[in-house]
């Protein structure tokens, strides 16, 4: 692999499956021999025992447990926009923060995946947003697209946002959110002729991530 280091994982939407395909990315690293964590910089809505799904998932399917607010600096009780729960809690989200909490995370492991927070221009606060993070974390992006009808325009759209900020996509993956999407075949060809990126693979609705780890190609 040429980047040593890890990869940030964005999306073109919320609920598109980022968090899977991140669990699926480090079933694929760990193949490999190597030591990956994922770090979910900020997750809202946690449940009465403080626990949020995304993250739980993510610390499961890494090679070993390192600390919670390494993983996840800010968490936030509703499930809701960052920004808005941010400012109902009072708190500010400081990128530099998370930017520390990575580094120390890739001092502990040889493969680190950032996951986003909904789509790629999510705000973060008044002046930030999620765009902004991948950018100071400086880690080369992999895109998820869910594979359902609106998919290439929300997909193109974000292609153009991360070219914009003069960040490198790795990769994607196409993954099938709506198992009875019509003419999925076509609308993959066409990403695949317009993307402008490798496709990693093609997650199939209904498998664990364990078994999407078989399917997919890390960057490189």
């Amino acid at each position: 692999m040429k980047d040593p280091s890890g990869w940030f994982i964005t999306g073109t939407d919320t609920e598109i499956g980022k968090t899977f395909v991140a669990c699926a990315l480090l079933h694929a690293v760990r193949r490999t021999g190597a030591r990956a964590l994922a770090m979910k910089p900020v997750a809202a809505g946690f449940d009465e025992h403080g626990l949020n799904d995304d993250v739980e998932r993510l610390i499961a399917a890494s090679s070993f447990a390192a600390p919670r607010t390494l993983i996840n600096p800010y968490g936030f009780r509703a499930a809701i926009a960052p920004h808005i729960a941010a400012e109902e809690e009072g708190r500010i989200i400081d990128l530099a923060h998370i930017d520390t909490a990575l580094k120390r995370l890739q001092s502990l492991a040889e493969i680190v995946l950032v996951e986003g927070v909904g789509g790629f221009c999510v705000p973060l606060g008044d002046t930030c947003d999620t765009a902004d993070l991948a950018s100071l974390l400086g880690l080369p992006l992999i895109l998820v697209v869910g594979m359902r009808l609106g998919c290439i325009n929300h997909a193109l759209l974000t292609r153009q946002a991360i070219a914009a900020r003069g960040l490198p996509l790795a990769g994607w993956v196409a993954n099938r959110v709506d198992p009875a999407m019509a003419r999925f075949s076509e609308n993959l060809a066409t990403l695949k002729v317009r993307l402008a990126a490798p496709l990693l693979g093609v997650v199939e609705h209904g498998t664990t991530p364990e078994q999407a780890a078989l399917t997919l190609r890390l960057p490189g």
